[in-house]
């Protein structure tokens, strides 16, 4: 049966179920993707890759697998930044204890920690959820902190307490470590996110994202026909926590250099759950949206005095870019509760004005 929906006829399940269902959108991502790989180390200064986009890249990746349990599965966490440590201190161990392994494994073995993690502090998802889930996911988030101060072995006995990534290279680039430049981890970033990213919207499309949406809409209808509430919320918090771990790995790795465990506190965790509110709950594109929103926002703000000529004291100045800051989220949020994601999509189709092939 012919139905129409955003514009497009579509008359087959398998186009409904497309990664890129409408044409332009796909001629559109790969455009993105293509210049997103060329452009930014040809002409972009060391200030930007370093700043702006290797943080945007390693915090999109981190709100994607936020989203997946939050957004898409319905399991309300507060402890990413705990999932993230996991990742970061399980890729400095790898990468210290076996030097020879790739770094593309260190990712995603540190991932898979993580993600052991997850499904550790996921089972009382079974019994608790809403405010409770979230108090007993901040609980891990502590737990994790605390555990990684404690004990000496997971910074190899540092007097500092800090972790820092060894230099290591991929097809003959250094991308990791004091030694390696900016566009070597940059593309590696950007690698990772664009495989996962394509990696999450396929999974969400499919059988497993069904799944976690009938759970998260109505979970007692959902385990009436068929779905198993434990395997897949299980599921939700091992795949979110591996993504978060790699995203924790990265952060370090990529993008700091070296780390102590102030860097994976709560505010954090609080922070990627702002780019998935104010990206759009349910959207891998609402992900990246508001990561871009994080972190390029408070940049504007902290130029925008000198932009203008105006001389401010340091502290006032934080503290408009604090009120401001927060001003714009709340504005978000009122015009468009659904989120960045949903505004792009209503401009998306009024944009859409010309006919295409059905």
């Amino acid at each position: 049966m012919i139905y129409r929906e955003a514009g497009q006829f579509k008359t087959t399940y398998g186009a409904d179920q497309a990664v890129f269902p409408v044409v332009q959108d796909r001629v559109v991502v790969a455009a993105a993707v293509t210049a997103a790989f060329v452009v930014p180390p040809l002409v972009a200064s060391e200030y930007w890759l370093q700043a702006v986009l290797i943080p945007f890249l390693v915090y999109a990746l981190a709100a994607i697998g936020l989203n997946l349990l939050t957004g898409y599965a319905g399991q309300l966490s507060l402890g990413t930044g705990g999932f993230m440590a996991v990742g970061a201190y399980s890729a400095f161990k790898l990468a210290t204890a076996f030097p020879d392994l790739n770094i593309i494994v260190v990712f995603l073995l540190s991932g898979l920690v993580a993600a052991g993690v997850g499904l550790l502090f996921g089972i009382p998802s079974l019994r608790i959820k809403g405010f409770y889930l979230a108090v007993a996911t901040l609980a891990s988030q502590f737990f994790l902190i605390w555990l990684f101060n404690k004990v000496a072995w997971f910074t190899n006995y540092a007097s500092s307490g800090t972790i820092t990534a060894p230099d290591r290279t991929l097809f003959g680039a250094l991308v990791t470590g004091p030694n390696s430049t900016a566009a070597a981890r940059y593309l590696t970033a950007l690698g990772l996110v664009a495989v996962f990213a394509v990696v999450a919207k396929n999974l969400v499309r499919g059988r497993v994202g069904r799944s976690w949406m009938a759970i998260r809409d109505r979970d007692i209808a959902a385990e009436i026909i068929g779905v198993r509430p434990l395997r897949t919320k299980l599921m939700a918090f091992g795949i979110s926590s591996f993504y978060c771990g790699v995203a924790g790995a990265g952060l370090v790795f990529l993008y700091l250099g070296s780390a102590e465990t102030l860097a994976f506190d709560i505010s954090i965790s609080f922070l990627v759950l702002f780019m998935v509110i104010i990206g759009g709950l349910g959207s891998i594109l609402g992900s990246f949206l508001g990561a871009a929103f994080i972190v390029l926002v408070p940049i504007v703000l902290a130029n925008a005095p000198h932009a203008l000529g105006l001389r401010l004291p340091v502290a006032l100045q934080k503290q408009i870019e604090l009120m401001v800051f927060g001003g714009l989220i709340i504005f978000f949020l009122i015009v468009e509760p659904r989120g960045l994601a949903r505004l792009w999509q209503i401009t998306k189709e009024k944009l859409r004005l010309w006919p295409f092939p059905h």
